[in-house]
């Protein structure tokens, strides 16, 4: 199996700072079913490529296995020379430090996107060219897929479910590297280890930043987790509390010619000799939070509210389409989060009514802000528990001692309720800092309330389990 990197941005060579790995050094690399090298075929101040030379033996693969396979496939198939779920195992071991984003030398560069082109010369691709120009172009890469004869002796045999694939595009490495780590095995629709829940937080971690918003994102995550549903259940429910997305993974794979016959959710459709219908699939947490959030503010009479926060824009949307709410603004410490929401909103194609009800801008909410002050009401939606735990003070004096606004609803994951994530081994969010009891949210809540002149109460979103509560818990601060 081989993948290479290449870079035109000068100086080419500080590739090799990105990868942790000397442009002017073969290395090499064991793994569990085979060796990885990594070597520069071409490395110049003007163009650096990286090349990932994956080995795969299939005495150390068979041995590997949990389950004894007695079939001659297990010794006899395209592994050592297909792009796999192998390929973005060996990835995740030797470019580790890469995919994280981390370098030591160029901290800087790793967060630049820069030109990069990578090449995958035989690819698995159930769904052919199209399936990796689905998956690809929305990530912003110009896909050039082309298939692979069976035979270039015989043409009129027709082309294998191979494929060459280059992706270009400008990107950061990392982001580009975990985009291909977990693309890999969904393209080839098969994974060649056993599937633990581990595999959730995996993807999870991978798909930060652009997985929960592609447009494909349920048939992605259904792939990546071999059709396994509880796991595909949990793993859609974290993403759409990471990105408010709707959870669509049980609709039909339009990237296959048909589904599967072992496909468990081919069923979800219903039978139509025996007459039954689809079950109507429940209101994303995501949604009913954003509806409680709602209700909320207009049961307290806000007209003028703040997203502080407010990432993709979701509630900031729903709020300028109500016009209850005479003035909404949204804040975020992020610059590209506040960019994503305003193309979520059409600023600058807005009626001028809704444009002249909107003021988007970035800011961090541990330092008072004038711009904070004004409204009736600021909304901290799944905020909280991104925010160091020491820095959590200075987030309290800004919203309840400086802003001071009549009404403050802050949400929040329920911890306990976690237990009901089937594989969930940690927060339900990488970037998540904690995640809170009941206990702990309501002692938390009652000291500020008390330390700034508010009270609070509680409000249960989303199934309100006897055991363990609802996945989400808000407080209402009310001045």
């Amino acid at each position: 199996m081989l993948l290479t990197i290449t870079t035109t941005a000068r100086p080419a060579t500080d590739l090799g700072y990105l990868l942790v790995k000397h442009p002017e050094r073969v290395q090499t690399f064991a793994q569990s079913f085979g060796t990885a090298h990594v070597f520069y075929p071409d490395a110049s101040p003007d163009r650096c490529t990286a090349a990932l030379l994956l080995d795969v033996d299939p005495i150390k693969l068979a041995k590997a296995r949990k389950t004894p396979d007695l079939s001659l496939g297990q010794y006899v198939n395209d592994r050592p020379y297909a792009a796999s779920s192998l390929l973005a195992s060996a990835m995740a071991n030797v470019f580790r430090t890469a995919m994280r984003g981390a370098s030591r030398d160029r901290a800087e560069l790793a967060a630049t996107p820069i030109p990069l082109a990578i090449t995958l010369p035989a690819l698995p691709c159930r769904g052919g060219p199209e399936a990796a120009r689905r998956l690809f172009e929305p990530l912003g890469w110009r896909v050039t897929a082309r298939p692979v004869p069976l035979d270039p002796e015989f043409p009129q045999w027709g082309d294998s479910r191979y494929v060459t694939l280059t992706i270009e595009g400008e990107l950061r490495l990392s982001d580009a590297l975990n985009q291909v780590y977990v693309l890999l095995p969904v393209l080839d629709d098969s994974k060649h280890y056993w599937i633990a829940p581990d595999e959730v937080d995996k993807l999870i971690r991978a798909g930060e930043g652009w997985l929960a918003a592609h447009p494909e994102h349920g048939r992605i995550t259904r792939r990546y987790l071999a059709n396994r549903r509880g796991l595909v259940r949990t793993a859609l429910a974290r993403l759409a509390d990471a990105d408010d997305r709707p959870d669509d993974a049980l609709d039909r794979d339009p990237i296959d010619e048909e589904p599967a016959a072992s496909d468990p959710t081919a069923a979800e459709a219903g039978d139509a000799e025996t007459g039954t219908e689809a079950a109507t699939p429940p209101v994303p947490l995501a949604e009913r939070r954003i509806q409680a959030v709602l209700d909320v503010l207009r049961a307290e009479e806000a007209q003028r509210v703040i997203d502080l926060g407010c990432g993709s824009g979701r509630l900031l949307s729903r709020l300028l389409q109500d016009p209850y709410f005479r003035f909404v603004a949204g804040t975020d410490v992020s610059p590209r989060a506040i960019m994503i929401a305003q193309r979520r909103l059409r600023v600058g194609r807005l009626p001028q009514a809704q444009e002249e009800r909107l003021d988007l801008f970035t800011a961090a909410l541990t330092y008072a802000d004038d711009r904070f002050h004004g409204y009736d009401a600021a909304v901290l939606m799944e905020v909280i528990e991104h925010v160091d735990m020491p820095r959590l003070p200075a987030v309290e004096r800004v919203v309840f001692g400086d802003a001071r606004p009549r009404v403050v609803v802050v949400t929040t994951p329920n911890a306990e309720h976690n237990v009901r994530y089937e594989g969930l081994t940690g927060f339900r969010h990488p970037d998540h800092r904690f995640e809170w009891t009941r206990a702990e949210f309501r002692e938390w809540a009652a000291r500020v309330a008390g330390a700034y002149g508010y009270q609070v109460r509680y409000v249960p979103v989303g199934d309100d389990d006897t055991e363990v509560g609802p996945p989400t818990q808000m407080g209402v601060f009310t001045r």
